[in-house]
């Protein structure tokens, strides 16, 4: 329990302080590549797999790790970079004719465990969000990037892993109709919520739950996008207090992450009775004590629609019942 509870406040140190820890390896070349190591339970040679009938052509079998079946996806595949890196028998991965190590990385998105089959895994920095920028304008919408930096003089691309996982098992979307209350929606129809994401795939499945509401939906790609939006509603002389609902903010962002901009809320005046969601695929032990640390109303897992509706509707009810 005492290595938990250190692991714990080791990785909320770095809350508020606009920074993160990146995984970086190899996906068949000399590319480098990353995930954030807040999603990542494990490292590991590549152990003998399962095939698994109809599978997604991606996902190359199951494994077992640590008591439970694990889904095997070919990161190099998913990501269209051309042909998957070949699977080599556990007892022949140290042969002097595989010079591409086979690994996997074990990760926890949404609640669900699943693998990614690398290359080599490089290394772990740490870095500010603010070093870590979004991918170029002219790559295009199909691209599986959801940022980029440079480590060493070299570019890092970093994987949207939520499109990646979206592509193999498509999320339900799903609201039933009697979940919207409309008599509690009624009495905020046409104002603003601010939705904060740089997934394509998150913002489209916010959307489709907030815009039966009737609410006016403003996106902003990343933190620093959404906090100099507030500022310039600030300087207008918007009334933010009403009209503006609330902010769903994912966490992992470019150049500011959702902690560091619900930090930055709660320290101006103006804005800091702001109610706050954070909406993120990050799951786990360090959660609760996140979510605490930089002072979020509410805290939900991506890509459940039916917990988002009833959650905003559960904050506008708690809003109305506070105005005088």
């Amino acid at each position: 329990m005492s290595d938990i509870l250190s692991s714990v406040d080791a990785r909320t140190q770095l809350v508020g302080q606009n920074r993160l820890e990146l995984l970086l390896f190899h996906l068949g070349g000399h590319q480098y590549f990353a995930i954030n190591v807040f999603k990542v339970q494990e490292v590991m040679r590549l152990p003998p797999l399962t095939k698994i009938p109809d599978a997604h052509p991606c996902v190359r079998g199951v494994c077992h790790v640590r008591g439970q079946t694990v889904p095997v996806v070919d990161l190099r595949s998913a990501i269209r970079l051309g042909a998957g890196l070949s699977i080599q028998p556990a007892m022949q991965q140290d042969s002097p004719k595989d010079d591409q190590p086979r690994n996997i990385i074990v990760t926890e998105y949404n609640m669900t465990v699943q693998a990614f089959q690398v290359g080599g895994v490089d290394r772990i920095v740490n870095m500010n969000w603010n070093d870590i920028l979004p991918p170029p304008n002219g790559t295009g919408r199909n691209h599986y990037l959801t940022a980029i930096t440079r480590i060493d003089d070299r570019i890092v691309e970093i994987i949207d892993v939520e499109k990646v996982l979206a592509e193999i098992a498509p999320y339900n979307e799903q609201v039933s109709a009697d979940v919207y209350q409309q008599d509690v929606l009624e009495q905020v129809r046409g104002k603003d919520i601010l939705i904060v994401d740089d997934s394509k795939v998150a913002i489209e499945q916010m959307r489709t739950v907030l815009e039966p509401m009737g609410l006016n939906i403003i996106e902003a790609r990343n933190g620093l996008d959404a906090y100099q939006m507030l500022m310039h509603w600030k300087e207008q002389g918007k009334d933010l207090v009403n009209d503006l609902l609330m902010v769903i903010t994912d966490a992992e962002m470019p150049e500011m992450d959702g902690y560091m901009l619900t930090t930055e809320i709660r320290q101006d005046p103006e804005l800091k009775d702001t109610f706050v969601i954070l909406h993120t695929s990050l799951s786990g032990n360090f959660n609760k004590a996140m979510v605490e640390k930089v002072g979020c109303n509410g805290f939900l897992s991506k890509f459940k629609p039916q917990d988002l509706a009833e959650e905003v509707q559960r904050l506008i009810r708690e809003k109305l019942e506070s105005q005088p």
